[in-house]
């Protein structure tokens, strides 16, 4: 049992790794399905740069919306900013807001840029779209010391329909392999040193210790556990409270409920200072000495639930 638990306590240290690792994974996979399943270069001037660039970046504009759509910190910030612009940037604090903006773009990038460097390594769609181009700067690159036909069978070479002789596609592709090779590597090192010097950066401006700042992150996560299953409780709890209320027609027992500027107050974004010894939100709503426990009179969800606004 112990050997259990000290497994199962390094996966939960390595979860982000672990995650990390499953999307490249995920990523390769992907790429290789759409390669081998509906990938078909046209292999002509007009369409070969368009459909080529359509495959490489066209998943990447994909995952980045995906990453920005399931992204908890997004919602947490933008949800009825519509309606109250400050939420925002509470108390003023607009560097924090736009740090937080930062972490959620970065965070939403990660997805993207896995997928262009796996499909710039492998060079399928990098050959169908370079090969299309009509640029003299170009066409002078790979056709150097070449014969016309070159220029006229550039768009051919990623088929096996090129006029060309075996060798010479065969060294055209190597060069566009080549370049496809060397943008993915140098996307990969380029994240790779923005990412370090992110984090250096990040941690360099802290306002607390690094084992404080690791406390403060194992509290976030424990908070968001039981937050979680604490409001499965009680909202089983009022589901079954308003059920026997409504079948046994009696009233219904009374239940405490904070109110809507309370949900206002922990829904905010937190970030940690040195003036208030708080981990979150909620910590630091719970232990104000002015909290204001007056019950919410009528619902504020909208109109969409089919409840009333306020």
């Amino acid at each position: 049992m112990d050997k259990f638990q000290t497994v199962l306590h390094f996966f939960m240290n390595q979860k982000a790794t672990i995650g990390y690792s499953f999307m490249a994974l995920l990523t390769i996979g992907g790429e290789r399905i759409f390669t081998m399943v509906s990938f078909q270069c046209p292999c002509n001037h007009e369409q070969n740069f368009t459909y080529g660039l359509t495959f490489l970046f066209g998943p990447a504009a994909v995952l980045f919306i995906f990453g920005l759509f399931f992204s908890t910190k997004l919602w947490r910030l933008y949800t009825g900013c519509c309606l109250n612009p400050m939420k925002l940037c509470p108390r003023g604090n607009c560097l924090g807001c736009f740090r937080v903006l930062l972490s959620i773009i970065t965070g939403a990038c990660v997805a993207p840029i896995m997928w262009l460097c796996v499909a710039l390594l492998n060079g399928t769609f990098y050959e169908c779209a370079i090969s299309g181009l009509d640029d003299n700067l170009v066409v002078n690159l790979f056709c150097k010391n070449k014969t016309l036909k070159c220029r006229e069978e550039l768009a051919r070479v990623p088929c096996d329909r090129s006029k060309l002789s075996s060798d010479e596609r065969m060294e055209l592709l190597l060069m566009f392999r080549a370049q496809s090779q060397i943008l993915g590597w140098s996307i990969i090192i380029v994240a790779a040193i923005l990412g370090l010097l992110g984090t250096c950066c990040k941690n360099c401006r802290s306002q607390v210790s690094y084992l404080q700042l690791t406390f403060w992150k194992r509290y976030i996560e424990k908070e968001k556990a039981c937050f979680d299953a604490f409001t499965v409780d009680y909202a089983t709890k009022l589901a079954e409270r308003n059920l026997q209320s409504f079948f046994e027609k009696k009233e219904p027992s009374p239940m405490p409920f904070p109110n809507h500027k309370a949900w206002e107050e922990i829904s905010a974004y937190y970030t940690f200072s040195r003036s208030e010894q708080y981990y979150s939100t909620l910590q630091r709503y719970v232990e104000r000495t002015d909290r204001d426990f007056a019950p919410e009179k009528r619902p504020v969800l909208d109109m969409e639930h089919g409840i009333e606004m306020t």
